[in-house]
């Protein structure tokens, strides 16, 4: 028998006209390796407001109990052509109680349990998900595990990636994040280097008081000279960098020839051989990513997303990043909320204005059933 409960969707019209709404849905009985999960908590991520409202003029849009219609400027409406009309669930990750089971062991195992699921449909008072992606939280509550997945893995993703490449040290761009502090306390745990760049002088305090010991802050007149001395200090020749659009990237690279030049011992005109490479894992910033000539030619730019990352590191890697988050999950990746809103209350104008600034330490909490 069907479960009836309520789910938000995101559709977004070929003339811009975005709406986000939430309708009631039969959620049908879970089959094979499928569960069925009580979502009790999901967090609102970077990575969903993307689908959720994008570049859309929240504004002056029009607001309603459960649901919002607003219009997706150009070019970011013709520049997301492929899901024009698709009605779509949002919400990435999420935790819960699974209430119904498939008939696969793997799933009859996971009856009763509070998990921590990635079902792609986490705004949504159920959702059906994979048990091999569920993971057990024991006596840890949802809200707890809400968020193990997309930030620990990525935080532990940046680690792994750094070993594979035989990298020492690690830049990252955006320090005082929830993910960031994260970064912070794996890297102290694993002997790795970590420069931290952040935009706040509390910030700089907060990364220090958990053990950070290169921290830079942009606002500062002296901010790139110091960043040249944190790389030159860690070998942080390796970042990672959330905003993607503007000059985060291209301030990280200058850094990083910088010391490199002052370690050469002749002149080149191509400047230094050291490799210099940056990830852009976000787009807290949807302008253009400004790059400039004055750093040679010995840097990568590239993309960096986590499933693709997992695939990659296979199940052995996978199964062993999983097991130190659910063991850590309340020390090296605890998360923390600004606030929580249920499914109704996060379509809200003054909840929708607040969330999609993306402020540090402001994250939010959906709780379907509140």
């Amino acid at each position: 028998m069907a479960t009836t409960g309520k789910q938000l969707f995101t559709t977004l019209e070929a003339d811009g006209t975005l709406t986000v709404a939430i309708e009631d849905v039969d959620f049908p009985d879970p089959t094979g390796n499928q569960v069925l999960v009580k979502m009790e908590a999901a967090p609102i991520n970077p990575s969903d407001l993307a689908i959720l409202v994008g570049a859309a003029d929240m504004e002056n849009a029009e607001y309603s109990p459960g649901k919002f219609v607003a219009k997706m400027p150009e070019p970011f409406n013709a520049g997301s052509k492929a899901r024009h009309g698709l009605k779509l669930p949002a919400g990435n990750e999420g935790a819960g109680t699974v209430v119904a089971t498939g008939d696969s062991d793997a799933a009859k195992a996971l009856m009763g349990q509070r998990v921590s699921c990635v079902p792609g449909n986490a705004y949504s008072q159920y959702c059906t998900a994979d048990a091999q992606m569920c993971l057990p939280l024991g006596d840890h509550s949802s809200e707890e595990g809400a968020s193990a997945f997309v930030n620990p893995m990525t935080a532990l993703g940046f680690a792994e990636n750094a070993k594979m490449d035989k990298q020492d040290a690690i830049l990252h761009t955006v320090g005082a994040s929830n993910l960031g502090q994260m970064l912070t306390r794996i890297c102290q745990e694993d002997g790795l280097g970590l420069v931290n760049i952040v935009r706040k002088d509390d910030q700089v305090d907060l990364l220090q008081k958990i053990g950070s010991t290169h921290v830079v802050n942009s606002s500062q007149d002296d901010f790139m000279q110091k960043l040249s001395a944190a790389i030159d200090d860690t070998g942080a020749f390796y970042g990672f960098d959330p905003i993607g659009g503007g000059h985060a990237v291209d301030n990280a690279f200058k850094a990083m020839e910088q010391v490199a030049v002052s370690r050469m011992t002749e002149y080149s005109r191509y400047g230094s051989n050291q490799p210099k490479r940056m990830f852009i894992y976000g787009r807290l910033d949807t302008g253009p990513t400004t790059l400039s000539p004055s750093y040679g030619f010995g840097w990568t730019l590239s993309g960096w997303l986590l499933f693709p990352f997992l695939q990659a590191a296979g199940q052995e890697t996978v199964g062993r990043m999983r097991k130190r988050v659910r063991d850590n999950l309340t020390t090296t990746f605890a998360s923390h909320y600004k606030t929580r809103v249920n499914l109704n209350e996060m379509l809200t104008k003054e909840a929708v204005t607040d969330y999609r600034k993306m402020k540090t330490g402001e994250k939010y909490l959906v709780t379907p059933w509140s």
